[in-house]
């Protein structure tokens, strides 16, 4: 059990820092998979292949990026030395000492 759970850490750790590529994947993969199931109906034309290929995508991606946002605030709950906090405390809190 604890090596799934340090799997899943991991995995975790590795979409926080790469939200945007982790997103594209899945974009990806989505529309090829989807292209793949579509060219294996007969009865369409390679218009309309794409274009239900393209909405699967879509709808994978709302789901990719919502999850990424479920991440973040999860992440951001669990610990609150963010990368913005982290920036804020190296370069804004100083500016204002006059």
């Amino acid at each position: 059990m604890a090596e799934r759970s340090s799997s899943f850490e991991s995995i975790r750790r590795w979409v926080v820092e790469h939200k945007l590529r982790t997103v594209g994947c899945l974009w990806l993969s989505g529309i090829g998979g989807s292209i793949a199931y579509n060219w294996s109906r007969p009865n369409m034309k390679p218009s309309v292949k794409i274009i239900h290929a393209r909405l699967h995508a879509q709808a994978l991606t709302l789901a990719a990026l919502a999850g990424a946002a479920v991440v973040e605030y999860y992440d951001n709950q669990l610990k609150s030395d963010s990368k913005v906090d982290q920036y804020h405390n190296r370069f804004l809190a100083h500016a204002q000492k006059d």
